[in-house]
């Protein structure tokens, strides 16, 4: 068989893979499956900076699964997915996420959040793994309590604080400082296949976020 086409339909078992990782993470997570959970990730995943693997990943989630949260739900939504190579790919990914959440004083809230995932993958022995997940948010509040202003992050019996949803990206910024002036603006060229999130991104590193 021509190999431009096997590279072609190995690509596309390639994402269809990889959007199955993402809802096999809701799934496991939500139903607290954690062994299924923390499968989904390379076996040398990097916790902390002291620890690696995926019982050191089980046991940082289930201490912070029972100390926070009575239930979760997680919705996810636009997924957009590109490749370095045949084995390593990164992706941007929108979750809805709904939390159960007690507080101090016995009262439980429902904690709505919205956030996306910069995810990178990469393929293993055949398989598609999590390499990292970096969680960037926009809220996180009680149903009831719409988060209009700024430190959209408000989690009971916490200091509200400012999430990362706009970090990733310079263009939000860009948009900001240069409100239109004259005649419409030129438009840049379309990215490349396979290069819009580097082009949105500027080409830049991606940031270490400091996750609360």
């Amino acid at each position: 068989m021509d190999q431009n086409l096997l590279a072609r339909i190995d690509r596309l078992e390639s994402l269809d893979e990889i959007r199955q990782l993402v809802a096999k993470y809701s799934l496991s997570l939500d139903m607290r499956d954690l062994d299924a959970h923390v499968n989904l990730f390379a076996e040398d995943i990097r916790v902390s900076r002291e620890h690696t693997g995926r019982a050191h990943l089980k046991r940082w989630l289930d201490d912070t699964l029972r100390l926070q949260f009575t239930g979760t739900s997680h919705h996810t939504g636009n997924h957009i997915i590109e490749f370095k190579d045949a084995n390593h790919a990164h992706g941007v990914l929108y979750s809805k996420n709904e939390h159960e959440t007690p507080c101090d004083n016995g009262d439980i809230e429902w904690v709505i959040m919205q956030m996306l995932y910069w995810d990178d993958y990469e393929r293993i022995d055949g398989r598609w793994y999590f390499r990292r997940r970096l969680p960037c948010y926009w809220y996180a509040t009680d149903l009831n309590k719409p988060p209009v202003g700024e430190q959209k992050m408000r989690w009971p019996d916490r200091e509200h604080y400012d999430g990362a949803w706009h970090e990733l990206w310079p263009s939000w910024q860009e948009f900001w400082a240069n409100p239109p002036q004259g005649d419409a603006p030129g438009v840049a060229a379309p990215a490349p296949i396979g290069e819009f999130l580097n082009r949105m991104r500027r080409s830049s590193d991606v940031p270490k976020i400091r996750i609360r």
